[in-house]
C-alpha cells in the first residue's frame, strides 16, 4: 500500500465521520422551513469570516437581573440589603415604584464587609464603611419622601441577610450586589442563594463597569469629599451629563476634619441630584487617603476620565500635596480639576418623607 493511497483512505475517513455527524445533528435539531414572509439564513460563513459571532464570549446582562422580578403584589414590608456600595438609581426606583404601590417599611442594612472589587477601605474601618452604606441610602430615601430604618450586620453576607430578615420580617428583598458575588469555601452565588432561601428577593445589579457595553456612556470617576456636594462641582456633573449621557462613580477619601456622617449626608444629597436628572451614580463615602484611592479606582473600574474637585486655592490641602500633578504621573486619562466653594447645591425639595411604619 502507497503512501498516497494512505492518505486517501484518510480524507475518506474524515468525510464520511463529517457526513455522519451531519446527519446525526439534523436528526436531532432538523431544519425548519422559513415561515412567510421570512428569509432563510444561508450565509453560515468560516469563524474566520464570522470570528466576532463565533469566538465572542456570552455577555454578562448589564442593564438588569437576568431573571425576571417576583410579583410585587400586596407588598408592605422591604428590606434593602447593601452588600457593596450605596444603592444606585436602580434601587431608589425600585423603592419609590414600591412605596406608590402601597408598601409601609423600608429597613435598610448592609454586612460589615470590605468591597470585593478595589480595597477602597481600610480593614479596621469596615463598619463605618458600612454604615456609611446605609446612612447614604436612607439620606437618598428622605430626599424622595421614603423614610426607612438602618442597621449594620455581620460581616458575612449570608448571616447578615438571615439576621436582617429575622429582625425586619420583610414579605420582599431588594439585594443590591454585583453579579456572581459569591461568599464561603464552596464560592456559593449570594443572589442564587437568597433567591432559592426567601419567597421574593429582586436583585438589583451593581457593577462597578456596569454599562460596559455601552460606549455613548461615559464613565467619569468624582474625587472629591469637602466640596462633594458644592454648587459648582453639582452644576459641572450636571452641565457634563447635559453633554453626553455619564456615569459618575464617587469616592470620598480623608480630608480635613470632616467626619463621616458630614460625608454620608453630603454625597447623598449629590446622588440624590444625579437620580432626580436620570443620571446614574454611585458612591463611596469611606476611602482611603486620596491618592491610593485613585490607584485603585483606576485598576479596578471601568474609568473613562478622572474629575477632582478641591477646596479653592491655599485652603485645599490636596493642591498642596501635588496630588493633581501625581495622578496626572499615575495615568494618562483625561484629567478635569475644578476648584469649588463649600456653597452647597440647592435643589426644589422632593415631599416630606413618610414615617418608615407608616403608608407610603
Amino acid at each position: 500500500m502507497t503512501e498516497e493511497t494512505t492518505e486517501t483512505q484518510r480524507e475518506q475517513e474524515v468525510d464520511a465521520r463529517a457526513r455522519d455527524g451531519a446527519t446525526r445533528k439534523e436528526e436531532s435539531d432538523p431544519a425548519v422551513e422559513p415561515e412567510q414572509g421570512e428569509t432563510a439564513i444561508t450565509d453560515v460563513g468560516t469563524p474566520q469570516e464570522h470570528a466576532s459571532e463565533v469566538t465572542a464570549p456570552r455577555e454578562v446582562a448589564t442593564f438588569g437581573d437576568p431573571d425576571p422580578p417576583p410579583s410585587r403584589e400586596g407588598v408592605k414590608r422591604v428590606l434593602l440589603f447593601l452588600n457593596e456600595v450605596a444603592g444606585g438609581r436602580k434601587l431608589l426606583t425600585a423603592c419609590r415604584e414600591l412605596s406608590k404601590d402601597g408598601a409601609e417599611y423600608f429597613g435598610v442594612v448592609a454586612p460589615q464587609n470590605l468591597p470585593i472589587v478595589g480595597q477602597l477601605v481600610d480593614v479596621e474601618e469596615r463598619r463605618d464603611a458600612a454604615q456609611s452604606r446605609v446612612d447614604v441610602t436612607q439620606s437618598v430615601l428622605r430626599e424622595f419622601g421614603i423614610a426607612s430604618e438602618g442597621a449594620v450586620m455581620d460581616p458575612d453576607p449570608p448571616l447578615a441577610l438571615d439576621d436582617a430578615v429575622r429582625a425586619t420580617k420583610p414579605d420582599y428583598i431588594l439585594l443590591s450586589c454585583l453579579y456572581e458575588t459569591r461568599f464561603g469555601l464552596m464560592r456559593k452565588d449570594l443572589v442564587e442563594w437568597a433567591k432559592a432561601r426567601y419567597d421574593r428577593v429582586e436583585h438589583i445589579p451593581v457593577r462597578v463597569d456596569d454599562d460596559a457595553v455601552r460606549w455613548d456612556v461615559n464613565h467619569t470617576l468624582v474625587v472629591a469629599t469637602q466640596t462633594v456636594n458644592s454648587k459648582d462641582l453639582v452644576g459641572r456633573l450636571l452641565e457634563r451629563a447635559a453633554e453626553r449621557p455619564h456615569r459618575y462613580t464617587f469616592i470620598c477619601p480623608r480630608s480635613g476634619a470632616i467626619t463621616r456622617e458630614e460625608i454620608a449626608s453630603r454625597l447623598a444629597a449629590t446622588l440624590a441630584e444625579m437620580y432626580r436628572h436620570e443620571i446614574d451614580a454611585t458612591g463611596q463615602p469611606m476611602s482611603p487617603e486620596p491618592y491610593p484611592a485613585i490607584q485603585n479606582a483606576i485598576e479596578h473600574y471601568r474609568i473613562d476620565e478622572i474629575l477632582i474637585s478641591t477646596l479653592r486655592g491655599e485652603q485645599s490641602k490636596w493642591l498642596e500635596e501635588g496630588l493633581i500633578e501625581k495622578v496626572q504621573g499615575l495615568t494618562d486619562k483625561p484629567l478635569e480639576h475644578i476648584e469649588s466653594s463649600t456653597e452647597p447645591y440647592s435643589a426644589e425639595p422632593e415631599p416630606a418623607a413618610v414615617g418608615a411604619g407608616e403608608a407610603a
